[in-house]
């Protein structure tokens, strides 16, 4: 059986950054309300004529990532694209990318795994190359939350969280013992699936339905989130995911050379930092810069800490990431 490396990462983010102060401007909030509530200070959002999208950003992410793994798009055999927020409601963001990219007829899957999607992006990947299926492989996370915010007073415990971007890695196989990934963890618990869910327009309330009743005060369009709730579950199942992925590698929290969770808001973060016993430089954070972009949270922030220099060969790094569905897991990688 082969095993899967990271070959090449990449990241994009959009040039227009919002700011707190930015957000004061548009509904009933603050920078010390905002900070001491989640640790975001900025983010990215989309603006409107610059061209972007979710599949334009996750192209523009991939484009690095094949570069700097020292392939061309002929050489990807593979497409896993991450996404809550497609450009279409179908066909899926995959395609486009394939397109986009102008590559082969080559296959492409959609993951609809919100804030973990790219844990399960990685590991859908990880199956295909170490059974010899393929060679190279495109795990895309990309989102554009920006487009589908509610951007009033009602909707702030919600928007002033979520950011617009995309990242990607090329995963390709490998015959080197003891490096790659080592191993993949993923749950699911969907009796809380409404604890943080975008209800429609769906095909349970379909749009004509939404324009027959035209009401302003129908909300459920928007993300809904309950927050303490959300809070609650995610630090326990960060903390079970790592555990079972330290447990299956026969590993300890000190073997840890950096983790890198998924990007819902710091104070989860720092809790899990703190039960771990993890110092600064063992854990890597930069929601305060870009908010919550969901799937494509864990690979930015995977992209930004190898650019800084903070992955070194052999060290250990794990993915982990806890969202909507209520979906969680974590990926263990001997870099």
């Amino acid at each position: 059986m082969y095993s899967s490396k990271i070959t090449g990462l990449g990241f994009y983010v959009p040039e227009n950054i919002v700011t707190n102060d930015d957000l004061s401007k548009m509904m009933d909030t603050n920078d010390e309300w905002i900070q001491e509530r989640t640790g975001i200070k900025e983010r990215r959002w989309i603006k409107e004529g610059s061209g972007d999208s979710t599949s334009v950003m996750g192209a523009k992410a991939a484009r690095k990532a094949i570069e700097r793994a020292g392939l061309t798009k002929d050489d990807i055999d593979f497409i896993v694209f991450a996404t809550l927020s497609p450009d279409m409601y179908f066909p899926g963001g995959g395609v486009e990318i394939q397109e986009m990219l102008e590559m082969p007829t080559i296959g492409a899957l959609d993951v609809r795994n919100q804030c973990s999607g790219f844990v399960y992006a990685m590991s859908v990947a990880d199956q295909f190359i170490k059974t010899g299926m393929y060679k190279n492989i495109l795990v895309i996370g990309s989102e554009n939350h920006s487009g589908g915010l509610d951007k009033t007073t009602r909707g702030r415990n919600v928007s002033v969280i979520f950011g617009d971007g995309a990242g990607a890695v090329v995963l390709s196989r490998s015959e080197e013992e003891g490096k790659g990934i080592l191993s993949t963890h993923l749950h699911s618990e969907g009796k809380h699936a409404k604890e943080l869910v975008l209800e429609g327009p769906s095909t349970g309330r379909w749009v004509p339905e939404i324009i027959e009743n035209n009401d302003p005060d129908d909300i459920s369009y928007y993300p809904y989130m309950n927050g303490q709730f959300v809070f609650k579950h995610a630090v326990t199942r960060f903390s079970e995911a790592i555990l079972e992925g330290l447990e299956k590698n026969g590993l300890k929290p000190d073997d840890i050379d950096l983790l890198v969770p998924h990007q819902a808001n710091l104070r989860i973060a720092q809790f899990i930092q703190k039960k771990f016993k993890l110092n600064d430089d063992q854990v890597y954070n930069n929601i305060m810069y870009y908010g919550n972009t969901t799937a494509a949270s864990v690979v930015i922030a995977l992209s930004e800490a190898w650019e800084k220099g903070k992955i070194k060969d052999n060290d250990l790094v794990v993915l982990a990431a806890f969202g909507s569905g209520f979906t969680w897991g974590s990926v263990f990688i001997r870099w």
